[in-house]
């Protein structure tokens, strides 16, 4: 496993060139760039998939309920989406936050929306007879399938543990390729498609995972407790939340509590870009060079903008 840098080598950075593109949601999230300009993002409380304007305006595409979470394209050209069966909620002077379990949970699923009509399908709710708890992310592999985090549910007294699946797009296949992680959010693969990664929430680790074919992962033997490798573990009181990708290779993880991205080079060294506002859960890249990062700020309702220094990594299904 890679030798971990002591947070005093982290280096930082504040960004300041940065464009409010709305507001007024209600915990966005799973960031979607599209070729037109326009945006998709789910809001977990809304319960909704909504499209975002090039002037910032707001539509709905789909009713989702429970709570909808990450969000990709797919093969078909539908919007998948990783949707958690729903949190309870709590709103004061810091915003809206998740907060437990909705009284109303069945279970998770992976739903498909037709973008055209705003038809919504239930893809997969279980693996083996087992229920999905709480999926929350997704990323397609150029052989169209995709792998997601099952980040599980947390109650008043005991939680579930996590887990990776990859499955197909068509609904005829999936399985579950990593177990255990505590809280896995977040969900990337290297450009080359020969590494997955998996961001865990609560304890604020990134971990990579050896791919050998799609959805089939090469483990590492104990003392690994999932058979991945730790790329990074951040001190103090840190949560992570969703990633991207650059074109060269770079981990861009949210950070929910210092509030904007650590940055993870192939080489291995980290710097914090700092970001104004509070709870930056998600990002992407977007724009006619891939060249715009955007971000949720989710309790606060915005989605921001702004410059990235490399292009990001297009998405195999960009559309």
């Amino acid at each position: 496993m890679r030798d971990l840098l002591p947070p005093a080598q982290i280096s930082r950075q504040s960004i300041m060139d940065v464009i409010d593109i709305t507001s007024g949601l209600r915990f966005p999230e799973g960031p979607v760039a599209m070729a037109d300009g326009s945006l998709l993002v789910v809001e977990i409380e809304r319960g909704t998939l909504t499209r975002i304007g090039e002037d910032g305006g707001q539509a709905v595409v789909a009713q989702l309920g429970g709570g909808p979470n990450g969000a990709a394209i797919g093969p078909d050209g539908h919007c998948y989406v990783c949707n958690n069966g729903g949190f309870a909620w709590v709103e004061d002077a810091f915003g809206l936050r998740p907060h437990g379990i909705a009284p109303d949970y069945q279970s998770g699923s992976i739903q498909r929306v037709d973008l055209k009509t705003g038809h919504v399908e239930t893809v997969y709710d279980r693996c083996d007879q087992e229920p999905l708890n709480g999926p929350n992310d997704l990323v397609f592999d150029a052989a169209g399938g995709f792998y997601f985090t099952d980040f599980g549910k947390i109650r008043r007294r005991h939680q579930d543990r996590g887990a990776v699946f990859y499955a197909t797009a068509g609904g005829s296949m999936i399985r579950e390729v990593a177990f255990p992680l505590l809280t896995p959010n977040g969900v990337a693969i290297s450009p080359d498609e020969t590494v997955l990664y998996v961001s865990e929430t609560e304890p604020a680790r990134v971990w990579a995972f050896d791919l050998e074919a799609p959805g089939q992962i090469r483990k590492r033997p104990w003392p690994s407790p999932n058979g991945g490798r730790l790329v990074a573990g951040f001190g103090g009181y840190e949560r992570l939340d969703s990633m991207a990708i650059d074109r060269e290779g770079n981990i861009c993880v949210a950070a929910i509590v210092s509030n904007g991205l650590f940055v993870i080079a192939p080489g291995g060294a980290f710097r914090h870009v700092k970001l104004p506002g509070a709870y930056a859960t998600n990002v992407c890249f977007g724009g006619p060079d891939l060249r715009t990062a955007y971000v949720t700020l989710s309790s606060l309702g915005r989605v921001i903008a702004f410059p990235w220094e490399t292009a990001g990594l297009r998405p195999n299904f960009f559309c």
